[in-house]
């Protein structure tokens, strides 16, 4: 998991929700991500997607049978689902995602017995370090926006007093 929030802190410094994963294979990491959904302009680029797809490049298949993948934070439904179709054994997890988990928050697909595969799911694994990072993350993130929506709102106050002295003139 500690690789996985190195992951996770790459994305920090794009921007980026800080979100890593990796995939083990054999006890050796063949395929690593992180979140750049913005960087990329692309809904795909979700950490779990392109460590997946970098591992299967390494195995050069697209089962991944003998792997485990860990990410800080819980998988949403497409990830959850590119898990389970990848036939990846076992997930580890550091925190969950209420709003958005598909690994048991707000739904199960990595668990779900209707599905021909599911996968063995360990939950909290160094869960405060990896939900601490996206709180201070989203904390910054608040405030960035609050200085941006004042400061767009004296470029505003600025512009109407430009207007109303060229109005006079």
């Amino acid at each position: 998991m500690r690789e996985a929030l190195k992951q996770a802190k790459k994305a920090y410094a794009l921007g980026e929700v800080p979100i890593g994963c990796v995939i083990v294979h054999e006890g050796r990491i063949i395929g690593r991500g992180y979140n750049r959904r913005n960087t990329d302009k692309s809904t795909l680029a979700h950490a779990e997607i392109t460590a997946i797809r970098k591992a299967s490049r390494v195995i050069g298949d697209w089962r991944l049978e003998e792997c485990t993948l860990y990410v800080t934070l819980e998988p949403c439904q497409m990830c959850a689902g590119a898990i389970i179709q990848a036939r990846i054994p076992e997930v580890v997890m550091g925190c969950m995602n209420s709003k958005a988990g598909c690994g048991g928050s707000i739904l199960n697909i990595l668990e779900m017995p209707q599905f021909n595969h599911q996968a063995v799911v360990e939950r909290g694994i160094l869960e405060e370090e990896c939900s601490q990072m996206l709180k201070e993350f989203f904390k910054e993130l608040r405030e960035r926006n609050r200085l941006e929506k004042m400061w767009k709102r004296e470029q505003m106050v600025e512009n109407r007093e430009e207007q109303t002295i060229d109005k006079t003139e």
